[in-house]
């Protein structure tokens, strides 16, 4: 009976250390050491990022974001002592705030870092109809007739220069003959 009572002490506690033990160590990897740091922290989409780790020991890593369109793979010295670099690309059509995943030493540090992508528009898509009276469709009618005008004149312009022309003509023959008259 007493041997009974051993054996169910011992694996009662072979449980408790099974379940103890690794969480410890999972708290040892995830206790805050690894930092990652996105430089620029807020950039628009489709740009390239550096991201430096601290925290990690060994010399390769990887770190990854929702944001970012791969993984970025981290390179560099003894990671615990100096910093992990790497370099990822933004996805088109994201913004927001994301977490940064790093993997190292066989282990994944969850949201150890952020990333912050935002869209820029630094153009208007399309004219902007801020006041001055439609200014903006009145600016395309100007180009047309600049577009025309550098093309030379039209026959609406030759028939014009035509009848002043014979203005011109009838009204220098008419003062001749009223000064042959005078004399």
């Amino acid at each position: 009976m007493r041997i009974c009572s051993l054996a169910v002490r011992g694996a009662g506690a072979a449980v408790v250390l099974a379940v103890v033990l690794p969480a410890g160590a999972v708290q040892a990897h995830d206790n805050g050491s690894v930092r990652a740091t996105v430089t620029p922290a807020s950039t628009a989409p489709g740009a390239t990022v550096e991201v430096s780790v601290t925290g990690c020991g060994g010399t390769t890593g990887t770190a990854g974001s929702g944001a970012f369109e791969g993984d970025a793979e981290l390179t560099g010295r003894d990671g615990d002592k100096y910093t992990l670099n790497g370099s990822a690309r933004i996805k088109h059509g994201v913004s927001g705030t994301y977490d940064v995943t790093v993997t190292c030493d066989g282990h994944p540090h969850q949201g150890v870092g952020t990333v912050r992508v935002e869209r820029h528009n630094p153009e208007p898509v399309s004219p902007v109809r801020a006041g001055g009276g439609g200014t903006a469709r009145l600016a395309t009618v100007a180009e047309a007739d600049a577009e025309a005008n550098e093309a030379g004149p039209g026959t609406r312009h030759a028939v014009i220069g035509l009848i002043l022309a014979g203005v011109a003509a009838v009204a220098v023959a008419f003062r001749s003959v009223r000064r042959r008259r005078s004399e």
